[in-house]
C-alpha cells in the first residue's frame, strides 16, 4: 500500500497522492450514485473506505479506525436500502424530511460525538493532527451518511456542513486533490439537495413522530 501513498502529480504547487485521489474519486462517484438514489452509492462506498483503511492501517491508526466505521455504515445503508426498495413508485428508495424529533436526535448526536471524537484524538495526538475540525468532519460525514441511509432530505445539508470545514482543512494538510474534489462535492450536494427536495415533495406522505422506519 506504500505505492498508494506515493505522489501522483502536482497541482498548482500541491503534492496529489494516489491514496488521496483514488479514495476521492470513489468518494464523488458515490455521492453521485446517492443523488440518483441507487443502491450501489453504498458498495462504492464502502470501497472507497476499503482503500482508504488499507492505505493507513498500520501506519495511521486513527484515520485507519475512521474509515472501519464509514465501511460499517456503509453496510448499515445498504441493509436499510434493501429494506426500503419499493416505498416510492420508481423502485428506489423513497426519500423524506426528517421528522423534527429526528433532527433534534441528530444535531445532539454530531454535538456529543464532535467533542467526544476530538477529545480522544487529543489525548492520543498520534490519532489525528488535528482534532477539533478532523472529529466535525469525521463525525458530521457518518450523520450524513445515517441521514442518507434513512433516505432523509437533511443528508444533504450535513454534506454542506462537512464541505464548510473538510475544503479548508485538506488544504492545511496537503491533501489537494480532497480539497477540490470537495469543492466539487459541494456543487453536486445542491444539485442533489434540488433532486432530493422535489422528490419528497411529490412522494410526501405523513410520517408520525416515534414511528418505525
Amino acid at each position: 500500500m506504500n505505492a498508494l501513498n506515493s505522489e501522483a502529480f502536482a497541482l498548482f504547487g500541491q503534492r496529489i497522492l494516489w491514496s488521496d485521489m483514488i479514495g476521492n474519486l470513489f468518494g464523488l462517484a458515490a455521492l453521485a450514485l446517492g443523488w440518483r438514489r441507487s443502491i450501489w452509492t453504498w458498495p462504492v462506498q464502502f470501497l472507497a473506505g476499503l482503500i482508504l483503511f488499507g492505505v493507513f492501517f498500520g501506519h495511521l491508526t486513527g484515520s485507519a479506525g475512521k474509515q472501519a466505521v464509514v465501511m460499517a455504515v456503509a453496510l448499515y445503508g445498504w441493509w436499510q436500502w434493501q429494506r426500503g426498495r419499493g416505498r416510492s413508485e420508481d423502485g428506489h428508495i423513497a426519500v423524506r424530511f426528517a421528522t423534527w424529533r429526528e433532527r433534534a436526535a441528530m444535531a445532539a448526536a454530531a454535538a456529543a460525538g464532535t467533542v467526544a471524537v476530538a477529545l480522544l484524538f487529543t489525548a492520543y495526538p498520534a490519532l489525528s493532527w488535528d482534532p477539533w475540525p478532523d472529529a466535525y468532519v469525521f463525525v458530521g460525514t457518518v450523520v450524513a451518511m445515517y441521514a442518507q441511509a434513512r433516505g432523509m432530505v437533511e443528508f444533504w445539508f450535513a454534506w454542506l456542513l462537512v464541505d464548510l470545514v473538510g475544503v479548508p482543512l485538506n488544504f492545511a494538510n496537503g491533501y489537494a486533490f480532497s480539497g477540490f474534489v470537495y469543492v466539487v462535492y459541494g456543487a453536486l450536494v445542491l444539485w442533489g439537495l434540488r433532486d432530493w427536495w422535489l422528490r419528497s415533495r411529490l412522494n410526501a406522505r405523513p410520517v408520525l413522530e416515534g414511528a418505525p422506519a
